[in-house]
């Protein structure tokens, strides 16, 4: 079977329609990016973007991501140069353990791809499935703020 992962077409070799795509990216493809979280789609740690949409990589087959576009937070840079949001996460020191960091900035990514000037409620919504342990919420928020802007700036090819 070939997934097509951040913009390359990668061989899984363990072909099972039923096996969920968090494992191939992590065992088999060593994207490990992607966090093991609750196993059950409830933190949103293990979340990719599957033909530009948000989605729980634990709870995905598959045969649920074959032929579709799958983003993985390894993804997002651009020939070496973080994502605005990759780096907004920086700047905001919007990050503590590292938990939700990942699941976090791919959610808002995706976000970002289709609403580019967020309000802070529509961010609060884009982001309720990805859970913080740490609290760092307003840091995220302001985060997806600093993104939006540098993105309007284009400094970077979302």
């Amino acid at each position: 079977m070939e997934l097509r992962v951040n913009e390359r077409v990668r061989s899984v070799k363990d072909g099972d329609p039923g096996r969920s795509l968090l494992s191939v990216l992590r065992d088999e493809l060593d994207l490990t990016g992607t966090k093991y979280g609750c196993g059950e789609g409830q933190c949103g740690a293990c979340t990719v973007l599957l033909d530009g949409l948000p989605t729980r990589s634990c709870l995905t087959t598959l045969k649920a991501a074959a032929g579709k576009k799958i983003t993985t937070i390894e993804g997002l840079e651009r020939n070496g140069e973080l994502h605005p949001l990759q780096q907004a996460f920086i700047d905001a020191d919007a990050m503590q353990c590292g938990y939700c960091t990942a699941g976090m900035i791919v959610s808002g990514a995706g976000l970002l791809a289709k609403n580019p000037d967020p309000t802070t409620p529509e961010i609060l919504h884009a982001m309720q499935g990805n859970v913080c342990r740490c609290g760092t919420y307003p840091k995220i928020v302001n985060a997806v703020r600093l993104a939006a802007r540098s993105l309007k700036r284009g400094s970077h090819a979302a």
